[in-house]
């Protein structure tokens, strides 16, 4: 009996923690938000893993779409592709931080992760002219030290309501995924880059979003930064 008391507990805390790092209504790791304000019918999309050389194909279905979005950088990505970024800025989108490396987070030292924040932010700032606000972790991960992050540099933790799982579905099917969960306040996650991979397929990302934006409009949506729908009079 206190062996299966033992394991039981052992289970419920391993379950714990896994929502703790990953679940993305869990602020155990600093402040945390998966969806905007509910009562305007508002999307977010939102963009991580980049810039990337294959950004600018999807900000010109952006631009053509008139779609502000938010991208979620990652600092080195930043440092190696400025120009890039800067477009994303000059554009109308909103920057955010999506850590330096694109490392994992979980399970490192809180000043490992401190450090991958903190250099994202002042790169993304140093190169943008912008300073982040908001924060997405890589995979969605968070963990120890970030909560002195966020509270340090200003940021609030972005999840998602849904990701689009854009690399590896077809447009077609991204598309069909994200609609399940169109609502107001809803923030949908997808992909400008592959984890830092140089010139990265993006063709099913580019074309699920020329699909996406005129749909949602048409079921009466507008599309809006996170922090357009977070704070309405930004």
């Amino acid at each position: 009996m206190l062996v299966e008391s033992a394991g039981a507990a052992a289970l419920l805390g391993a379950c714990g923690m896994a929502w703790a790092v990953g679940g993305r209504a869990s602020s155990v790791f600093g402040p945390n938000v998966w969806r905007g304000r509910r009562d305007e019918p508002w999307i977010a999309l939102t963009f991580d893993d980049g810039p990337s050389e294959s950004t600018p194909e999807l900000l010109e279905v952006l631009k053509r779409l008139d779609a502000p979005s938010t991208f979620f950088f990652c600092g080195a990505s930043v440092r190696r592709l400025p120009e890039i970024a800067r477009q994303v800025v000059r554009e109308g989108h909103e920057a955010g931080n999506h850590a330096d490396s694109h490392r994992r987070l979980f399970l490192r030292s809180p000043g490992f992760v401190f450090d991958e924040i903190r250099r994202a932010q002042e790169t993304i700032a140093a190169v943008t002219g912008v300073e982040p606000r908001l924060f997405r972790a890589p995979y969605g991960g968070r963990w120890f030290g970030m909560r002195r992050a966020l509270r340090e540099l200003g940021l609030v933790g972005v999840a998602w309501t849904a990701i689009g799982m854009d690399w590896r579905l077809p447009a077609g099917k991204i598309v069909r995924r994200l609609l399940r969960y169109a609502r107001n306040g809803a923030i949908f996650c997808l992909h400008d880059g592959r984890s830092g991979e140089p010139r990265p397929d993006i063709r099913a990302t580019v074309e699920a979003v020329r699909l996406l934006i005129p749909e949602l409009r048409a079921r009466g949506y507008s599309l809006k930064t996170v922090s357009q729908i977070l704070c309405p009079t930004t």
